[in-house]
């Protein structure tokens, strides 16, 4: 993957090629950020960049042997720790080798524009949490224990590191501490608050911030849609591509997102003083998996956000279509000065919640009656 691959990010990529050309490459790095901002990707084009043999215009050449190598994730001295939680029968190799091909397979498919959900419906974990085993850090070990076969660096790309129990995160701690020559760690993860603070004291952190909304409009233009489309789609997204495409992919399928099926129930219990039938729906809600409650809540934030911009009378500059504009044009008069702040607080601590595991069904319940106190009056 090349830097030229990746959608905005121009002040990431500059400051990853000018640590290069200055010969500051940290051995450990951490890439902190939504996945849909670009953390892997921006990890992959940094491998592949240190390893070009033809480094030219700020990027990777992308055709010298070692650019081909690393593009198809098969070169011998870029190795992978990712999230699994299955049990192969029969294989004594290390679960991340074991999904290898399918891990190439989803970062071809998406530009590796993929989340922690996305990878686990992949390898068939349903609704199960994945985990990195001790044997993981144990493997790596091992593997740079060789001399390189013919990179610069060995590299070892650590995905979703907070992922790791305690035994994997103290198996890598001393290797992180007293690094081998030429060996490189690169550490992806949307949540570093999770990992020990021990680790976080060792590596370098590159902050992903979300896409620039104009990187994203001239990406969707790229891919043929019209002007202002792009432009209430990118604002939607919030900097997310992964948001984006899901924005882009339901376009003009009104009614069939289950998000806003949900988004809609909520509001109508609320309005309508229906608080016991709010205690069935957080159930609902509660019962499916972790991504999907987090990309929920996201999205209930952007419908928030257009609907108090219907109130504030800039439906002109709102992006709404279909069943959601008529929704919410109806639901505007509940969204108000008063009460959007503490709305979208709401659901951002809902958020956290979720990502650090919280009891989905507690955490649910009380959004829902939380909100339900919000919206109990009309704004206007």
């Amino acid at each position: 993957m090349r830097f030229a691959d990746i959608v905005g990010q121009e002040e990431v990529k500059a400051m990853l090629r000018r640590g290069v050309a200055e010969g500051r490459v940290s051995h450990a790095q951490l890439f902190a950020g939504e996945s849909g901002y670009g953390t892997l990707p921006l990890a992959l084009a940094y491998a592949q960049y240190l390893n070009c043999t033809d480094r030219h215009d700020g990027d990777s050449c992308g055709v010298c042997p070692a650019c081909v190598k690393m593009a198809g994730l098969v070169h011998p001295d870029l190795h992978f720790v990712l999230p699994t939680n299955v049990t192969k029968s029969g294989s004594q190799k290390p679960l991340g080798d074991v999904f290898l091909p399918q891990w190439r397979e989803l970062v071809a498919e998406t530009g590796g524009y993929f989340d922690e959900r996305m990878w686990y419906d992949r390898i068939g974990l349903d609704n199960q949490q994945g985990m990195i085993a001790k044997r993981e850090a144990d493997e790596v070990i091992r593997k740079l224990s060789f001399k390189a076969f013919e990179g610069t660096y060995k590299t070892v790309l650590i995905w979703l590191p907070e992922k790791m129990g305690a035994e994997a995160a103290n198996g890598l701690l001393k290797i992180l501490e007293e690094p081998w020559e030429r060996t490189l760690f690169l550490l992806v993860s949307v949540t570093p608050q999770l990992l020990l603070p021990t680790i976080r004291s060792r590596v370098q952190e590159v902050i992903v911030l979300p896409i620039d909304a104009d990187a994203e409009e001239r990406w969707l233009a790229a891919g043929g849609t019209d002007a202002r489309k792009a432009a209430g789609l990118a604002r939607l997204s919030g900097g997310d591509l992964i948001t984006l495409r899901r924005l882009a992919a339901r376009d003009g399928e009104e009614g069939a997102d289950e998000d806003f099926d949900r988004f809609t129930s909520l509001m109508r219990f609320c309005y309508n003083n229906r608080h016991l039938e709010l205690f069935g729906w957080a159930e609902a809600v509660a019962a499916t998996g972790r991504e999907a409650q987090k990309r929920f809540l996201r999205y209930a934030v952007a419908l928030l956000r257009e609907s108090y911009m219907l109130t504030a009378g800039m439906e002109n500059i709102s992006y709404l279509w279909g069943a959601e504009l008529e929704f919410c044009r109806k639901f505007a008069p509940f969204v108000g000065n008063g009460n959007i702040e503490p709305l979208v607080e709401e659901c951002r601590l809902a958020l956290a919640h979720i990502v650090q595991n919280g009891n989905a069904k507690l955490v649910f319940t009380h959004f829902a009656l939380s909100v339900s106190k919000l919206i109990g009056r009309r704004q206007v």
